[in-house]
């Protein structure tokens, strides 16, 4: 008997527990929302009704919504700084939390997240300044490996003009004689002026044989000609534009803004970054317009969505290069485990469609 009432006691034990992570018709879920573009923006309603309950839009937000959809959840929304958004999530005032939040240590300690929805990181905007300094120009140049393609194409001259001596030498010494250093070097020259397409007529091949290298070399040395002429234009034409900072090394002697009390904000206190901190990244990216500021470190996912459709500000762009690597979710209360096992299910589903990768693609660009 007393087996049997413990036996019973367990079931109804759990079945309670399982009933408190439910959630009922009637219940609505309090979501808060920290407002960030492209993750959550307030839509502008110029004729909208003083009373009109403001409307919402963006990528978690969409993506939330489709979730609660999904599994029936009724909520509403209460926009929130995110100095109080972990803070009311942790002490159950909210049940949920949407917008750009990073997952960290720290905020796991305190509540509980979904699968991540996007992987991205911080990143660094700058803005292109036009002309190139002497700085700059050899900066590009090396980057664009000119020293590489100067000594090739001298082995290159250096491989034809041998092979020049070693054809004319006793043919047509009177060019290409002397002793060895003088003939390479006769071979050296003829192959630079006949790749030049100048053609002094100082030194011509007379063998059989030194007239079909001579045919090769014209063809060959046109073309590799294009190519080098190709290349060096390109490291030019990208460096005409060109910004003070281009990584993560030259941010210590630049200005720099972010976010305050962000992820951005938290990483350049800790590598000893001086920063001015402003309300939002919109903010931050017009004093980066402006030429207030020489760079801004912040969600590389805000940044170039910021940049792409709001204008904030000509020639402004995010260097490649992040600093800090994130991932992007919802944040849950604690203690809602069947909630949240429910949600990363629908959660999963939206991120395998095509759907969402056409998404990212259109809010943030390829490779969103």
């Amino acid at each position: 008997m007393k087996r049997w009432l413990w036996h019973a006691c367990l079931l109804l034990g759990g079945a309670a527990a399982a009933g408190a992570d439910e959630v009922p018709d009637q219940v609505v879920l309090e979501v808060g929302l920290r407002l960030t573009a492209p993750f959550v923006m307030q839509a502008d309603e110029l004729s909208s009704a003083v009373d009109a309950p403001p409307q919402y839009s963006g990528l978690a937000l969409e993506l939330w919504e489709e979730i609660a959809a999904e599994n029936g959840w009724r909520y509403r929304y209460r926009p929130l700084p995110l100095s109080d958004l972990f803070d009311q999530l942790e002490r159950g005032e909210i049940d949920l939390a949407v917008g750009g939040l990073s997952i960290t240590e720290a905020r796991e300690q305190r509540v509980d997240f979904s699968h991540p929805f996007l992987s991205d990181g911080l990143g660094i905007a700058v803005k292109a300044e036009p002309g190139l300094s002497l700085g700059g120009l050899a900066r590009r140049l090396w980057q664009g490996g000119f020293l590489l393609w100067v000594f090739g194409l001298v082995a290159m001259l250096g491989v034809v003009g041998v092979f020049a001596w070693l054809l004319e030498r006793r043919g047509n010494a009177g060019q290409f004689g002397g002793t060895p250093a003088q003939g390479i070097g006769s071979g050296f020259w003829w192959a630079a002026v006949t790749m030049s397409t100048v053609g002094y007529g100082d030194k011509a091949p007379a063998t059989l044989g030194g007239r079909l290298l001579a045919l090769v070399w014209m063809f060959t040395a046109i073309i590799l000609v294009a190519v080098f002429t190709a290349g060096i234009t390109a490291s030019l034409t990208v460096g005409a534009l060109e910004s003070r900072v281009q990584g993560i090394d030259d941010l210590p002697q630049v200005r720099v803004a972010t976010v305050n009390a962000s992820t951005a904000d938290q990483w350049l206190q800790e590598q000893g970054i001086r920063r001015l901190t402003v309300d939002g990244s919109a903010a931050a990216l017009q004093l980066l317009a402006t030429g207030e500021v020489d760079a801004v470190v912040g969600d590389a996912a805000a940044l170039r969505f910021q940049i792409r459709h709001q204008r904030v500000g000509q020639g402004l762009h995010v260097l490649p290069q992040r600093l800090d690597r994130q991932q992007y979710a919802l944040a849950l209360a604690p203690g809602h485990a069947a909630r949240r096992e429910a949600l990363n299910r629908s959660l999963l589903r939206t991120l395998e469609s095509p759907q969402w990768q056409a998404r990212l693609n259109a809010l943030l660009g390829e490779g969103g």
